[in-house]
Parts: structure tokens; sequence; C-alpha cells
């Protein structure tokens, strides 16, 4: 994978300090560490419903200390922003195109040299929508490695990492047991995520 952000020494640092500051000075708390075993993992983003999500991942994830990868549309990627985009962690995903983003993603993650943990939102898009999509699922499948549930309430300041799920291959009941973890949870735009 690409160098990004969280692997810029110094950089790395002193974001990490005004990440703490601001979101302890905006009243949010962030909860959770990363288990041992979750160091390669892919993490569920969720609710994902602004665009104010990612400025705040990425101070939680420096709060942390996690080592972030997240996909975003290409578009987002065009010049001049592209550079930026891939070192905040951005892989553009061209919904155009059919390629197989999870084979991809799940080859990435076994090669990592050190801990990588993959963000994908579940919904696909920061607009209503009433299926999540499960790409998640099987990038984590195919890698063989745990799910963790990540987590942002706008509503109560609350972000962090909740418990690792290690899927079962029971797709059907593993989503259940998923989304009734992110059921309490209130996106910016709450109205948009539904976790049902």
């Amino acid at each position: 994978m690409h160098r990004t952000i969280f692997s810029t020494p110094v950089v790395n640092t002193l974001l990490r300090v005004f990440s703490v500051t601001f979101l302890r000075l905006a009243g949010w708390k962030v909860l959770g560490s990363l288990p041992a075993e979750a160091q390669k993992s892919v993490f569920i983003a969720a609710p994902h419903t602004s665009n104010w999500d990612l400025p705040y991942t990425l101070m939680v994830a420096f709060a942390l200390r996690l080592n972030i990868y997240w996909m975003g549309k290409a578009s987002i990627f065009h010049f001049p922003f592209g550079p930026l985009m891939r070192w905040l962690g951005g892989i553009a995903v061209d919904r155009s195109k059919t390629n197989n983003l999870v084979a991809a993603s799940a080859q990435a993650i076994q090669a990592a040299q050190g801990p990588l943990q993959l963000v994908v939102p579940p919904e696909g898009t920061r607009s209503k929508t009433r299926y999540w999509k499960t790409g998640f699922y099987h990038i984590a499948v195919a890698a063989q490695v745990p799910i963790v549930m990540a987590y942002m309430d706008y509503e109560r300041k609350l972000s962090g990492l909740g418990p690792m799920f290690v899927p079962t291959g029971n797709l059907e009941a593993d989503m259940v047991h998923i989304k009734a973890f992110y059921a309490p949870f209130k996106g910016k735009n709450s109205s948009q995520f539904g976790a049902d």
C-alpha cells in the first residue's frame, strides 16, 4: 500500500497531538482500542451520512494510533486533490467499472508488511440507502482477517472501536448481529442511516 499521513514521521506525531486536543475541546469521547489480533483488519465505518465523517475519522484514527486506509468514490481523486486524498489514506473506487475490488483489497491487506486497517462504509454512499453493501464482509473473509465495528455517534459525540467480529461464513446471520450493534448510533444526518 502507498505511504500515507499515518506513516509519515513527525507529521504523524503533530497531527496526533492536534487530533486529541481538538476532539477533547469539541466534547468528543474516543473509546476502545485495537486488539492485537486485529492489526490487520477490515473496519466497518458507520453511520456514514456526511462529508464531515472523513476529517473526524482521520482524527479518531490518530487518537487511537491506527494505520487506516479508506475507500472513496473516484471523482474525489481527480486533479488537483488526488495526491492529497491518497496521502490521507484514500483508495479510489470507480463505481462505473466492474472490477474485482474484493479480491484486490484482500490481496493488499495480506501483502502489507505491517498493521493495516481498511475502512469500508457499508452504505457505500452518504445518501440515504435502504440496504447495506456487504463488500466489507467479503473482503474480510477473503483476506482471512477480523472485522472491527468502528462507529461515530454525532448525537452523543462518541466515536471509537466496538467489538471485533470474526465472520462465520453465514452472511445473513452475521449481518443481523452486526446491524444490531449499529442500531443505536446516530450519524450527522441521522435520517439517512438505518441499520435494518
